[in-house]
Parts: C-alpha cells; structure tokens; sequence
C-alpha cells in the first residue's frame, strides 16, 4: 500500500513505501531531507497513464538515484484548445500500484490549482526551439512543457532527471533549457521502448481501436525505411524524406503531420543526413496523434 505523506518536515527520506505528496512544500522538503542524508535524487516527470516505457525511466532512475520521485501532472499549460484534456487518460490507482512495485520513494501528484495558483502570469519558453517539430501543428505546447518542467525542477531539485526519447524534440527544448538558465540538474535520455510490433509505446495508444493501432504501425515502418536507405549509402535528405513519405501511401486514413530529418538539438533541418541526424515522424491516426523517432548510426 502507498503511504499518505506526513505533515512538511515529517517524511522520512528513505521510507520503504512510496509517499503520495501532493503539496508543494512537502515534495521539496522531502527532497531536501534526502539530500541532506547523502542521497542523490532523481526525478521522472509524467502525466500518468503509465506504461513500460515509463516504467523504464523509472528503473533508469533508481541504476543512477538514491532517491526517485515520479511526478504526476497532467499539465492543462500544454494542451491546446481542441486537443484532448478532458480525454486523457487517468489511472492514478493503478499508476501509484506500478510506481510502488518499482520502488519510487515519492509520487508528487499535484492538482492544477497547486501548480498554477491564481494570478499567475509568468512562463517559461525556449524560443526559436519551441517552434520546430510539434511545435509547428501545436503552437505553445512547448512553452507549456518549459513551464511545468522549470516548475517541477524547482520543486523537487533534483540531481538528474530521466525522459524518453520518443519526446525527441522535448527533450532537446529541455536541455536547451537547462544549459540557458543554468539549472543544476543532469538530464538523462532513456532508449524508446517499442510494443514487440514495433509500436513506439504511448498513453494515446489507449485512444486507438484495434484497426487503428495496425495503421499505426506506419509510423515506425517508414523510420525504419528512411534507416534502411540510409545504411544503403543514401544521404540526401529529400530522397530520404520521399521514401519515408511513400511508405504513409499505404495507409490512406493516417493523416502524416510531418516527416523531417534534423539536427537533434537545434531541430533545425540538414540537408544531408549523416551518423547522429534525428529522423522524427508524427501523424493522425483517427483523432490520435502519435510520434516516433530515430537517430540514425553508422
């Protein structure tokens, strides 16, 4: 069973239960009091509705943390006006049961008014950045991202914090991120854990119906075609983007968002696609968006 914390001051660090925490005060002091017994820690923000990818962060954490915290937030900040707040999924139960199984010492799990409390005005944003990828067909999303991210490190001041690499182009506004304004936290990138199909998993493969979830296996057949022609020598992006292009020919009703070959940190766009370039995909299928990535080797 999780354990409720106990009033600021009173968490004990190094509790064999997982706390739930849902005030900010006590998560940082937790945190803090962990630091103070020579902890290092480590934390895995989320929006819940885990899977094994999540789940994988996680156990990253505890290889490389004494102290693992697991945020729960499912941020309004990041969602636009007709995207799927109301929809996503919650499982908080079941989420703080994996989390416990896993050995999280912390589950924060703030509500919206704790984060954003009245009045708030100021946000986090990563310019130039924020507007490559997602950031084209889902404007502010990533200045949402910055902003609960920023938050959440300043609340549970960690040492390193653990994300995936199918958010490939989050990940690289969070880096940006920390290195801009000097955030004392070492951000860790965890390999995309795929379903055996090779779906990238995804708390919106949920939304998908079994007709959908074999269309969305598009996705990674076109990375891993754009990979294969590149292993076969090709490098000029357009021929590569093109190929990538004609496999989403094969599934009519998935809608491709876009389909580029960039610089894994500026997200600019390369022209020729060498060891390292990041091939990143995103598309409809229904209603879901879903994304996926690589990055290319030798």
């Amino acid at each position: 069973m999780t354990k409720i914390a106990s009033p600021v001051g009173t968490a004990d660090p190094i509790s064999k239960h997982t706390q739930i925490i849902t005030a900010i005060v006590e998560t940082r002091a937790a945190s803090r009091a962990a630091r103070r017994a020579g902890q290092r820690v480590g934390v895995v923000p989320t929006m819940g509705a885990l899977h094994e990818g999540h789940l994988s962060l996680v156990r990253t954490a505890k290889t490389q943390s004494d102290f693992v915290i697991v945020t729960i937030f499912v941020n309004p900040l990041q969602f636009g006006p007709k995207e799927d707040l109301s929809k996503y999924p919650r499982m908080f139960e079941r989420d703080c049961a994996l989390l416990e199984k896993e050995g999280a010492e912390v589950i924060f799990a703030p509500s919206v008014e704790e984060m954003y409390p009245g009045g708030a005005v100021t946000y986090v944003n990563v310019e130039g950045l924020s507007d490559r990828l997602d950031g084209v067909s889902r404007p502010g999303h990533f200045r949402g991202v910055t902003t609960v991210v920023s938050k959440l490190f300043h609340i549970t001041e960690p040492d390193k914090a653990f994300f995936g690499q199918k958010d490939a182009a989050q990940v690289a506004i969070i880096k940006r991120m920390v290195r801009d304004l000097d955030m004392p936290v070492e951000i860790v990138v965890c390999p995309i854990v795929r379903e055996p199909d090779g779906l990238a998993m995804s708390s919106r493969n949920a939304y998908l119906n079994e007709t959908q979830r074999q269309q969305g296996l598009v996705l990674s057949r076109a990375l891993r075609r754009v990979e294969e022609l590149f292993h076969r020598g090709e490098s000029d992006v357009r021929s590569l983007v093109a190929d990538g292009r004609e496999v989403f020919r094969t599934e009519p009703e998935v809608r491709l968002d876009y389909l580029s070959i960039v610089d894994p940190d500026s997200l600019e766009p390369v022209d020729d696609a060498g060891p390292g370039a990041l091939v990143a995909v995103a598309a409809y299928v229904g209603a879901t968006r879903l994304i996926d990535n690589l990055i290319l080797a030798k």
